[in-house]
């Protein structure tokens, strides 16, 4: 049960990143001098994003424990 919990949570995940990169790539592509911002927000969203993943691969791991 727990593994499909965090399946749905690697898609939010996914998801998330997604959206994330779809934003800054089409930011960049109307505004190209303010890409090297725009690069570290994306690089600190997809962080989060993804360390959000984690907790939910660790929080499955103790539930199925």
């Amino acid at each position: 049960m727990g593994v499909i919990g965090y399946g749905l949570g690697v898609i939010g995940a996914a998801l998330g990143i997604g959206l994330a990169a779809y934003g800054a790539t089409t930011s960049m592509a109307r505004q190209p001098e303010v890409q090297g911002r725009l690069f570290t927000v994306f690089i600190l969203a997809s962080a989060f994003v993804e360390a959000l993943a984690l907790i939910g691969f660790v929080v499955t791991l103790i539930a199925g424990a």
